[in-house]
């Protein structure tokens, strides 16, 4: 095995996270603009018109894209010191957090309060997944 190369973790977190920034940007300019953006599956004027599409006013694909920005500034901190045991465990924190938060959001509020389900929702909850997924597997990779 070649200890010199670049664990590809990092890069693939940089992946994910653009991928949820562009879609809780698309669900931000929308939600800029008053709107409600076209749904496949129909459930998006349902839960981005509730009472629980706010948090405190500030809709939360605004907090969506703070959560994916700063993602994206640990993972590109990631790729340029992989082996840092503090970023490794910042990314596994900060994704098991924001799987919590779409376990929450996704089943709780949309399935059980809302009875609907926006797949830009899903969407970002798949990506969360994702991210986190890979960061338990760099945490868990052998530092060089």
């Amino acid at each position: 095995m070649d200890t010199n190369r670049a664990p590809l973790a990092p890069f693939i977190l940089i992946a994910l996270a653009l991928i949820g920034l562009g879609d809780v940007f698309y669900l931000s300019y929308f939600q800029y603009l008053n709107l409600i953006p076209t749904c496949a599956i129909g459930g998006c004027e349902t839960v981005l018109t509730s009472e629980y599409s706010k948090f405190f006013g500030v809709p939360w694909s605004y907090i969506g894209l703070a959560y994916y920005g700063y993602m994206l500034a640990l993972s590109v901190l990631l790729a340029i010191d992989p082996n840092s045991r503090g970023l490794r465990l910042g990314a596994l924190a900060y994704t098991g957090f924001g799987v919590l938060y779409s376990i929450w959001a996704i089943f709780y509020i949309q399935l059980t309060l809302i009875g609907a389900l926006c797949q830009f929702c899903a969407i970002s909850a798949t990506v969360t997944l994702a991210l986190f997924i890979t960061s338990v597997l760099h945490y868990r990779t052998p530092r060089v």
